[in-house]
């Protein structure tokens, strides 16, 4: 199981809750924008179940609301929140940068598919100085929402990779989901939104309970650069 993870050429990472310890922010900024919007605030448990959706389509599930117009409004609501008045602090996962530095160094490329907007995505990299890692990258809007498995496959084509050399890691089963759906290795954290009974469904090839275990995983043994000889 992990010699065939280490054979792959491209890691690919989920970033909220999977990198970014940012799952407490967004359920506070969902229950500040669902009180200001006069709808019923859901439980933190519902909002954890949305994370890794779109935002539209998580608006959907969480209060049907499927109309654009009324779609926006909230949005706009949530990011005011997100990016300019909630305080609840999102930063990286311990180890996240040491696990980035010693992928590149193994001769992984390293890409990421969010559920956040480009825009977010790019804060989010400016705000921890990680851009450099990242060779690919596809977010909401780019394509349809997870589990749809359209950004992986945009992502391989911008690497000109095959689904059998990547490998999708995630909190979330939409991450998992997706991955199935594209044909492509999966690596589950438990850590993040979703508990094992709930990953161990997509049949990932590993559970994660930390980014250090994650990173052994994924790195110990013989380095990437190393197998493309083999």
């Amino acid at each position: 199981m992990l010699q065939a993870v280490q054979q792959k050429d491209v890691l690919i990472f989920d970033w909220d809750g999977t990198l970014m310890d940012s799952v407490p922010r967004i359920v506070s900024c969902m229950e500040k924008m669902a009180h200001e919007a006069g709808l019923g605030v859901p439980c933190e448990q519902a909002i954890r179940d949305i994370i890794g959706l779109s935002l539209p389509v998580a608006l959907a599930t969480l209060f049907d609301c499927h109309d654009e117009v009324e779609q926006q409004a909230l949005i706009a609501i949530y990011r005011r929140y997100y990016v300019h008045e909630d305080a609840t602090p999102s930063p990286l996962f311990d180890g996240v940068i040491e696990l980035l530095e010693h992928a590149k160094q193994a001769g992984y490329t390293l890409a990421v598919a969010t559920g956040k907007a480009r825009e977010g995505l790019e804060r989010a990299w400016q705000e921890t100085n990680t851009r450099h890692f990242f060779s690919a990258s596809c977010c909401a809007y780019e394509a349809p929402s997870k589990p749809d498995p359209t950004m992986l496959q945009r992502i391989l084509a911008d690497l000109n990779l095959p689904p059998e050399r990547a490998v999708m890691i995630g909190d979330s089963k939409f991450d998992l989901k997706m991955a199935r759906a594209a044909n492509i290795e999966r690596v589950g954290v438990t850590y993040g939104v979703h508990n094992a009974d709930v990953l161990s469904a997509e049949a990932p090839v590993f559970l994660a309970p930390s980014v250090a275990t994650l990173g052994n995983f994924l790195l110990s043994s013989t380095p990437r650069s190393a197998l493309s000889m083999v």
